[in-house]
Order: C-alpha cells, then structure tokens, then sequence
C-alpha cells in the first residue's frame, strides 16, 4: 500500500512564521477531486465541524488568492485555502471515502493530530509546573512583605487579590464558578495563562509594599487589590480571557504524573492508527 507519510508530506508547506499548512488545491489533486468546485463543498463541511468543535475557523482555514502565470507576460489570480493540520483532519473526515487516497489522509493525520494534541499537553503540563513552582516562592515573598507591612490577617489580604483581579469575586465565589471542592486550592486547578496572570498579580504586590514602603493593613489589602484590578485591567485591553472565565483543569498533581509518563513523540506510530 502508498505510504501515507509520503504523499502527504510531499506537499506540506512552511509559513514565514515556521508553521506547516496545506494547499486546499494540492490536496484536491491528491484525493482525485478533478473538479475543485465539489472540494470546496468538503472545506465548507470541514469548516462546520472546526467550528462546531469550538476551534476558530479562522486558524485553521486561511483563504488566499495566488497568483499564476498563464502565459509569457500575463498572470491571473486562483483563490486556495491554506490548511492547518486539523483542517486537514477534518476534511478527510468529511470526503468521499470511496476514494483511497481518503483513507490514506485519514490515516495520516489522525497520528499527526495525535501526536500534536500529546505535544501540546506536554508543554501545558511543563508550563503549569513551572509557574505553580514559582507561585508557591513569590507567595512566600508576597506574605513576608505583607507582614512587614502590618498585615495580621493573611487570608484577607490574599482575598483582596484575587477580588481585584477576579473582578470582585472571592476565592470562595471562584471555587464555586470553577466547581471546585472546598479542600481544593484554586492555584492547583489552573492553567498556564490563569497562573501566569496571578503571579504577576503576586510579584508586583510583592514589589510596589517593598518599593513604597507601605505600612498598615488597611493601605497593603487596598495595594493587593488595586494590582489585581490592573493586571485584570491589561487582560481586558490585550483581549484576552478573563480569569474567572477560564476552565479550571485537572490537579497539579496529575500533569506532574502525565509529565512523567508521557510516551515520547518520536515513539508515536502506526499503533496511534485508531485515534
């Protein structure tokens, strides 16, 4: 049988920002599509099911116009569409499966997606303990400057934070938004970006009670709290996701054993067929 590797490989591209993409109309020739008018009716299926997956369209599925030389001195524009893996993944899903080189890009890209979903989690796994790390130190500096600062009541303190950059909610009102236990500490449910934005949130409390010498407990929750609204506040203006908004994930304790039990990426093979 054709290698899929082969063929499919053959034709991938790399973007100026290092990223590989398929051409809609290379791909139309490889599954047998003569008329590439009844592809683009399996890109608008494929389109459907990205967006129904809950994937922005968008970056998976970029229309382009490229242009082509019909003679010595002329030249006229083709409209294509460059695919992202997981456009790919999902137009072999949605094409005529009669045709055997559909069979063979289902093959193909259901290891690739595989493999670029394990890549993915591998780093969201390194990059949550890296930052969990860091928060569980930068707390420590955070109560040390809190304390110096007159404060008695850490958990207040610590609330005042989490109300700033939480848009008012407590960590109580968080728990119960994220559908956490009691018993469960909020930082160990978060994601990369969620820990990322509170230990700015801590470093920069940490830094403005030592840089202005803050006394009292009053002024030093007001400070937790006036930083956490700013950080909140560059999140808005960044566009980006609000962090009572984003998904809690599993416990920390998880990604750590997911880490170290991995299977390597260069290990992945025929055996991830039925992914």
């Amino acid at each position: 049988m054709t290698n899929p590797i082969t063929i499919f490989e053959e034709v991938k591209n790399i973007n100026e920002y290092k990223s590989e993409y398929w051409s809609a109309r290379q791909l139309a020739k490889i599954l047998e599509y003569a008329d590439y008018r009844n592809f683009e009716t399996v890109i608008k299926k494929a389109k459907e099911s990205c967006k129904n997956s809950g994937q922005p369209i968008e970056d998976h599925f970029v229309d382009v116009t490229d242009m082509i030389e019909i003679g010595k001195t002329a030249s006229r524009g083709i409209k294509d569409t460059h695919l992202s893996r997981y456009a790919c993944y999902l137009i072999m899903q949605n094409a005529d499966p009669s045709k055997e080189n559909v069979a063979l890009g289902q093959t193909y890209f259901a290891i690739q997606t595989r493999r670029q979903e394990v890549q993915d989690q591998l780093v969201e796994d390194q990059k949550r303990i890296f930052l969990r790390e860091e928060m569980t130190a930068h707390n420590k500096h955070l109560a040390e400057a809190a304390s110096q600062a007159g404060v008695t009541n850490y958990g207040r303190f610590t609330n005042y934070g989490y109300m700033g950059l939480y848009g008012g909610l407590s960590m109580q009102q968080i728990h119960a938004r994220k559908k956490l236990k009691p018993t469960q500490k909020i930082l160990d449910h978060m994601g990369s970006e969620e820990l990322a934005a509170n230990l700015f949130r801590a470093t920069q409390t940490d830094a403005k009670i030592r840089r202005e010498q803050i006394k009292g407990e009053a002024k030093a929750n007001q400070t937790h709290f006036d930083v956490g609204r700013k950080v909140r506040q560059t999140i808005q203006e960044l566009g980006g996701t609000m962090p009572e908004k984003l998904l809690a994930g599993d416990d920390i304790t998880k990604a750590k054993k997911r880490l170290s039990s991995l299977k390597p990426i260069n290990q992945l093979d025929s055996s991830d067929d039925n992914v």
